[in-house]
């Protein structure tokens, strides 16, 4: 009976398409701001795309891109200038695919089509995109724009950027020309300029068209391995060598590892297996509700044990349904009954069954969805070098061990997902060959209210970001993630600067947001005020940066001592040492 109430919208205006607040698919930015503007438009050809980009440049008003689903947790899609004075481009009309080319396997689309719809279309000409991010409800020009992926450092990696060719981007023009104050520039392989195109966060311009090279459509065979976690991470970056596909999933707490054994096959193997990953399928609002009752009620009563109990139970669950993983007999879709399971690329590499189903008036959602009181919860996903993945989990591990339930809440969000990303030539990529953590855990409703464990996740935040080195996930992440990006990039970062000035010298695509990440006007990225470390909008220095009323100060971390984190201290008072509150 789950059926799955499509998204609501993440534009909503109070007047047609004027007087507009913007917002993204959970229904809140990490410092919970509301990005108010002027209007909404939304082109259908790349024709009426010019003329809205020249409208504006004209005027010159900020722009931002919004997608279909907005699914980014930054404040990506919101203008920059005046509050309520920009503008939003919609590329929900724009989701056609414009050419195919089978003998060159390449495939030329629009940037707003959904990944879904991209696989699909390729999947109908006998074609397969090489990899993609794990969730279907992005967009192309979103996830390339952000750097998504999945999971390989085989040829060219699992980033999906990796694999364009060629790009349209409609981009403002300070001077008319041909009559409009914008203009359309083609890039292909070999353009430098491609490589700033490929990974943009969306500040040269609004993609228009994108060019994919794709295979011929193949088949993978994917085994879960569940084992202890003795040891697992001196196997990392062998385990990345050798599976084309594969990932690994940890649940520290429970001592649970599991290595997905995920490769190609050849396309006459016998399967039909299909994807539907069991977070992203629709979930019935009472149970959502009923689960996110039950977290806030283990918070308000500092209960870790009792999250414990539930990540197993959730956990013993995914084991025996195959993390939503189906086989087939003779065609007939069946629930899982065991590995491997065979099928297509286009049906095992991405999933999202909540995104399809009919409106039932919220009876059933993605489990996310702000319109019932559904999940809430910050994403830290960072990339390090697979070089460095053995000690960092040794760290973590030992923070584990100083305290086994403290990492119980990650386990309720699917534990430490790791999958392996290539070095990149674009300028926004990856700079080395990397293992990509990511980290989901709860939110509170309430900004000033400090989590379970807080500075266990905060210490291990900071570990991967600034001991290792780490490298953000451009669409996820709190503010203290994109911390001296500017720097991390180097070279690479002062070439996307360069590119950044010549396509939009006036910055009208830019924001503070991605001034401040990438460095420039002076922005800052972080915000120092009551409980800024709680929500990740600064890294703790005084406690009135955590909940000192409620008992969580500011200190050093346990196994990264440079590391400043709130913890709660049992008697300790704002600006009190742990020593004097023994006394």
């Amino acid at each position: 009976m789950v059926r799955g109430s499509p998204p609501g919208p993440t534009v909503k205006c109070n007047s047609g398409d004027f007087d507009c607040t913007v917002t993204n698919s959970y229904g809140i930015f990490p410092d919970r701001s509301t990005c108010k503007v002027a209007s909404v438009a939304r082109p259908s050809n790349e024709a009426d795309l010019l003329s809205i980009v020249s409208d504006a440049s004209q005027k010159k008003q900020h722009m931002k891109v919004v997608t279909v689903y907005s699914h980014s947790m930054p404040k990506l899609s919101c203008p920059g200038g005046p509050e309520g004075k920009g503008l939003v481009i919609s590329t929900v009309k724009l989701n056609k695919v414009v050419s195919v080319d089978p003998l060159k396997r390449q495939m030329t689309v629009e940037s707003g089509i959904t990944l879904r719809g991209l696989i699909d279309a390729a999947a109908a000409n006998g074609l397969a995109l090489p990899h993609s991010p794990y969730w279907q409800g992005v967009t192309l020009g979103g996830l390339i724009g952000t750097g998504s992926h999945g999971s390989s450092i085989f040829g060219k990696g699992a980033a999906v950027h990796e694999y364009v060719v060629g790009v349209r981007l409609v981009v403002p023009s300070p001077v008319a020309v041909n009559g409009k104050f914008a203009r359309v520039v083609s890039l292909v392989e070999g353009d430098e300029d491609l490589l700033a195109a490929k990974v943009s966060l969306g500040v040269l311009g609004v993609l228009s068209q994108v060019t994919l090279q794709l295979e011929p459509m193949f088949k993978r065979s994917i085994t879960n391995r569940f084992e202890r976690d003795e040891g697992f991470e001196n196997r990392i970056s062998s385990f990345a060598s050798l599976t084309e596909y594969g990932d690994i999933t940890w649940y520290p707490s429970q001592g649970k590892v599991v290595f997905r054994d995920d490769f190609k096959v050849p396309i006459t193997t016998k399967g039909k297996g299909l994807n539907d990953f069991t977070a992203f399928r629709p979930q019935a609002r009472l149970i959502v509700e009923g689960i996110r009752a039950s977290e806030e009620l283990l918070e308000a009563t500092n209960n870790a044990g009792g999250k414990c109990v539930l990540a197993k139970g959730q956990v013993e669950a995914l084991v025996q349904s195959g993390q939503g993983l189906k086989n087939s007999d003779d065609g007939d879709l069946l629930e899982f009954t065991g590995y491997p399971i065979i099928g297509n690329q286009s049906d095992l590499q991405t999933s999202g069954s909540c995104l399809k189903g009919d409106n039932d008036l919220l009876l059933t959602a993605c489990s996310w969805d702000d319109r019932i009181r559904g999940f809430l919860f910050y994403h830290t996903t960072v990339s390090i070098p697979i070089s460095d993945a053995a000690s960092f989990i040794t760290d973590v591990k030992k923070l584990r061990d100083a305290d086994r339930d403290s990492l119980c809440g990650t386990e309720l969000y699917s534990g430490f997902l790791m999958r392996f990303v290539k070095a990149s030539t674009a300028y926004l990529g990856k700079t080395f060959d990397s293992v990509d953590i990511d980290i989901t855990y709860y939110r509170s409703n309430d900004p000033l209210e400090p989590r379970l464990d807080e500075d266990v996740l905060e210490e291990i935040e900071q570990m991967a970001l600034f001991k290792y080195k780490g490298m953000p996930h451009w669409g996820k992440n709190r503010n203290v993630g994109f911390v001296g990006m500017r720097e991390k990039l180097g070279v690479k970062g002062e070439s996307f600067v360069k590119a950044m000035e010549r396509f939009d010298p006036d910055g009208l695509f830019s924001s503070d947001w991605t001034d401040a990440v990438l460095g420039l006007r002076g922005k800052g990225l972080t915000v120092e005020k009551q409980g800024c470390a709680l929500e990740g909008l600064c890294v703790c220095s005084k406690d009135e940066h955590c909940a000192p009323k409620k008992g969580y100060v500011c200190r050093g971390g346990r196994v990264y001592g440079d590391a400043r984190v709130c913890r709660k201290v049992e008697g300790v008072k704002e600006g009190m040492s742990e020593r004097k509150a023994e006394l």
